[in-house]
């Protein structure tokens, strides 16, 4: 069944997407949170940019 969910991401619009995901560090314990998102290709960078500015 796994193979049948890839394949559809392959020919449908799955390949406009890409998983990201952002690593946080807490300033009071010093651990890292991480943020997990799909996003749309055309936005990565914004993301990103965004995430290293709140940083």
């Amino acid at each position: 069944m796994a193979k049948k969910a890839v394949a559809s991401l392959q020919k449908g619009g799955g390949k406009e997407f890409t998983k990201v995901i952002v690593t946080t560090k807490s300033a009071k314990t010093g651990a890292y949170t991480f943020k997990e998102g799909m996003v749309h290709n055309d936005k990565v960078k914004d993301v990103l940019a965004e995430a290293q500015k709140n940083n």
